[in-house]
């Protein structure tokens, strides 16, 4: 029999290995499974760099299954070599555990915790933290082989470069958090990214030493990569977080809404819970009427609204319409900083005629050039088009009296301060 949550999750693109298919879809058909998946608090926030895991632990607690989420205090303390060249800066325990608290909330907005499958979380510090050096080597160390840890990619690809004995036993630990949670919690699959497949694997195995034949498997999602190659989950400023105060609601939407037509189905797959249906119509859009945008503009507002909430979804989409029809009076003083926090930006100490005013902010090149940009229409102030040569900067034309936002043509913006 079919498992319709295994062909939903196989036409998004997101399985990418699977331990022992045939068992797993058994077992999925067979009964309500836990299932897990971990994050080390390397900051305190996610990133969107660590959603597609997440959000398919999410699609399986849709279908019935309880997800256990798994917040890394203890390995966070150690650094997972996987995926990196280099050795990680070890953190204090006191950053250690603010990065925890950070992550736990942003867990509480991706998962329900309530009713019969609500999302477990646990933190492996609690377990790990109790074992000691020789119950360590003794207990778990002496099932693993060092030829067979030499044998995953995450300890191959740092030989070369080099690593310290504590990542080299990270796999160890998260072998460890595995067996732990399949017997405290019956936790029977591990989910993760593609570059957690040998710490995965190495959990399996084990468990099969330690305690024999053990009912549990291991799934990884896909990297996320974007069309031009370039890395996914940053933009100009930097990686886009889920914590608010570190990515804003409006720059989380801008960054979804600016997808390139070529990743915008792959990551309404990805990402949104819109059915089928919904994405096959999105993308007839997209190839009908691209200049519409619908596919990017469903995505944006799913994500916003899943990783955020409603509110800030409308107030994403609220300062964006503002800012296209160039309409700041809708908008608050933080809303418009918000909104041009990346434009480019220059201070005014004492020109007030527009014609200097222009050139002294760099918006135009030269007294000429600016006398024929105002003549011309193109300059416009706060969204109000001026066009008289003489005109006076004014103290109402300074926004909470620190700036002003000057339009040059149709799309080149400039914030000018003031001391």
């Amino acid at each position: 029999m079919t498992n319709e949550l295994l062909n939903d999750l196989k036409w998004r693109g997101l399985i990418y290995q699977e331990t022992h298919p045939e068992e797993i879809e058994a077992l999925l058909n067979k009964e309500s499974v836990s299932i897990y998946c971990g994050a080390d608090p390397t900051a305190d926030s996610l990133h969107i760099g660590h959603l597609l895991p997440f959000l398919t632990l999410r699609r399986f607690q849709a279908h019935g299954h309880r997800p256990v989420v798994l917040i890394g205090g203890a390995t966070g303390m150690i650094g997972d070599p996987s995926g990196r060249t280099d050795e990680r800066v070890l953190q204090t325990p006191e950053m250690v555990q603010h990065n925890v608290d950070g992550i736990k909330k942003q867990m509480e907005q991706l998962f329900d915790f309530s009713g019969d499958n609500g999302a477990i979380r646990v933190d492996n510090k609690d377990w790990l933290g109790q074992i000691d050096l020789l119950t360590f080597l003794r207990d778990y160390g002496k099932h693993v082989g060092v030829n067979y840890m030499l044998g995953k990619d995450s300890i191959q690809t740092r030989l070369e470069t080099g690593i310290s004995y504590t990542e080299f036993t990270y796999t160890i630990l998260q072998a460890i958090d595995f067996g732990h949670l399949n017997r405290e919690h019956n936790v029977k699959i591990q989910l993760g990214g593609s570059d957690q497949w040998g710490n995965i694997t190495s959990g399996l195995d084990l468990m099969r030493r330690m305690y024999g034949e053990v009912e549990a498997f291991g799934i990884t999602v896909p990297l996320v990569t974007k069309a031009d190659g370039k890395k996914f989950g940053k933009s100009e400023s930097g990686a886009i977080w889920l914590d608010r105060t570190k990515t804003s609601p409006y720059e989380f939407y801008q960054f979804w809404i600016n997808t390139p037509d070529a990743d915008a189905i792959k990551f309404l797959k990805y990402f949104t819970f819109l059915s089928k249906e919904e994405i096959d119509s999105l993308e007839q859009s997209l190839e009908t009427e691209p200049h519409l945008r619908k596919a990017q503009k469903a995505l944006a507002a799913e994500v916003t609204k899943l990783v955020h909430d409603e509110e800030s979804l409308e107030d994403a989409i609220r300062i964006t319409d503002a800012l296209f029809k160039g309409d700041l009076s809708a908008l608050s003083a933080d809303e418009i900083r918000e909104g041009f926090k990346d434009v480019p930006q220059s201070t005014v100490t004492e020109a007030t005629n527009l014609v200097d005013y222009l050139v002294e902010a760099g918006v135009s090149p030269s007294k000429r050039q600016s006398r024929e940009d105002i003549a011309n229409g193109a300059i416009s102030i706060n969204g109000l088009k001026v066009t008289d040569t003489a005109y006076e900067i004014q103290g109402s034309d300074k926004i909470d009296d620190e700036f002003t936002i000057i339009r040059r043509g149709k799309k080149r913006y400039f914030m000018v301060n003031y001391k």
